[in-house]
């Protein structure tokens, strides 16, 4: 059938159609040789109605023609939900900083502005695994207000699990910067040191909400950059291996902390004695959830826990979407203690384990050495990181 006919019955404009052949997604049946007129076969008017269909849930093109490949009716169903539910926590991750940012300039407008001076911190030693370390506070940074002049001190340790050959997770604390990042595949430990040396110098440069924002969309895109050069060509024929990581991490400007987060490594907020995760997964079990069709006590032991939407790779990523991490800012008060943590952590100490221990050690050193001695006395098969930061009065 000619183009237009095939046009009207897909419903796809005659322009789509060329700008799909020329892509390699909707290839004509025949072109004739002498005029270039196309022509479509009835056997494709339902693979270029699904096309259309994806389209108008948004789809890009290459996750379209990726869809279309599998030609199995379940793999592409199960595809199209992994999309789905990856465009739902990233709607939900811009909802979050839309109002955000409505209160923050509606708080501004009944204030009036406020100056803020960025403060000069210390830099935290580099030192990932083994005993504490990382243990420190910042003493010069400082923005006084309503709260007073606020710092932070901060731990941080990291142990390999028992079942693995290596640590391919990375843990940071420093006077600005405070990340852990869990790796995977053949080069995952280069992606998670890789994802976080990428945020040091991004994380220096912040003042104010505004400034903040910009500070961590600069850090997530650098973030993703350096994890896919950190992993790219290490797989056969010189191509990606599938290798990446995840990353939650937070930046201090002195007055606010600005969250940077993709995967399922976690952070936590103690605050008057309640627990509060403030971080979502981008994984496959936490859409279940999402949906009512799991039970958080479900998840714990489902097939596909391990299994990401989202993660900083370099490419056939094992399932995750090459992806830039979500941002957002948190509001802090003296007395917060935040914790960050690779899965190795919360998959094996429960929340009211993470709780007791976060609210009864006397500073971050004590909580993170007994979080991780939970973490391996609970068998620890998975590598465990962990980050513990007090915001201070100074």
């Amino acid at each position: 059938m000619t183009i237009g006919t095939f046009a009207r019955l897909c419903r796809l404009s005659a322009k789509a159609l060329r700008r799909y052949d020329e892509l390699g997604l909707l290839p004509p049946a025949l072109v004739d040789p002498v005029n270039g007129y196309r022509y479509y076969a009835e056997e494709q008017v339902e693979t270029a109605r699904l096309v259309a269909w994806l389209r108008r849930i948004g789809m890009p093109l290459n996750r379209i023609k990726e869809v279309v490949a599998l030609g199995d009716p379940g793999a592409a169903a199960a595809a199209i939900r992994d999309y789905w539910a990856q465009v739902e926590a990233e709607t939900a991750a811009r909802r979050d900083l839309a109002a955000f940012l409505a209160d923050h300039l509606s708080a501004r407008e009944a204030e009036g502005p406020v100056g803020l001076v960025r403060p000069e911190g210390l830099e935290g030693p580099e030192g990932l695994e083994g005993p504490v370390r990382s243990v420190g506070a910042q003493m010069q940074a400082g923005v006084p207000g309503p709260l007073g002049t606020l710092g932070i001190r901060y731990a941080t340790r990291s142990v390999q699990g028992a079942v693995r050959e290596r640590n391919q997770d990375a843990a940071y604390a420093g006077a600005r910067l405070l990340a852990v990042a869990d790796g995977f595949g053949a080069r995952g430990a280069g992606a998670s040191a890789a994802a976080i040396d990428a945020l040091k110098p991004v994380a220096l440069g912040a003042a104010g909400a505004a400034g903040l924002l910009n500070v961590l969309e600069d850090a997530a895109e650098r973030a993703a950059r350096a994890v896919r050069d950190a992993v790219a060509g290490n797989g056969a024929d010189g191509e990606p291996d599938g290798s990446g990581t995840t990353l939650t991490a937070m930046v201090w400007d002195g007055a606010q902390l600005g969250l940077v987060h993709i995967g399922d490594s976690r952070a936590h907020l103690l605050r008057d004695g309640g627990l509060f995760r403030i971080t979502h997964d981008h994984s496959v079990v936490q859409s279940m959830i999402d949906d009512g069709s799991l039970t958080e006590a479900e998840a714990s032991s489902h097939p596909q826990r391990a299994l990401l939407l989202r993660a900083l790779v370099g490419g056939g990523g094992g399932g995750a979407a090459v992806s830039t991490p979500d941002v957002r800012l948190q509001e802090v008060r003296p007395g917060d203690r935040y914790l960050l943590c690779s899965d190795g952590l919360s998959a094996v100490v429960g929340g009211a384990e993470t709780a007791r221990v976060l609210a009864g050690a006397d500073g971050p050193g004590t909580a993170v050495r007994e979080l991780v001695a939970l973490a391996v006395a609970a068998g620890g098969p998975d590598d465990v990181s962990c980050v513990v930061a007090d915001v201070v009065s100074l």
